[in-house]
């Protein structure tokens, strides 16, 4: 009776994770910035990172990201982004007009 129950509790946990894994989220997200919205391919960084989530969101199973609301806290953006551009040698870097446009 146990391993029949253990089973049964195994194989929702293991349904759970690809349920998890099968949410990858917008393609897109557009990120509202007084200088200029910022349309992150989300799609695009996924792959780049090979799916590690925590990455940017500090788990795997991703959500919303402290300081990404409404309007995006600057320091907590260039924080996380600009500096992961810089490091990984990839990305925009160089100028404010590169990752935000004006409407």
């Amino acid at each position: 009776m146990n391993k029949i129950i253990a089973g049964v509790i195994a194989a929702l946990f293991l349904a759970s994770g690809v349920a998890v894994a099968a949410d990858t989220g917008p393609a897109s997200i557009v990120l509202k910035a007084k200088n200029g919205n910022v349309t992150f391919p989300h799609h695009a960084h996924q792959e780049r990172l090979k799916g590690d989530c925590k990455l940017c969101h500090g788990a795997m199973t991703g959500g919303k990201i402290a300081g990404f609301a409404e309007t995006v806290d600057k320091t907590k953006a260039h924080g996380l982004c600009h500096t992961c551009h810089k490091k990984e040698g990839k990305g925009p870097v160089a100028k404010c007009g590169e990752c935000h446009k004006k409407a």
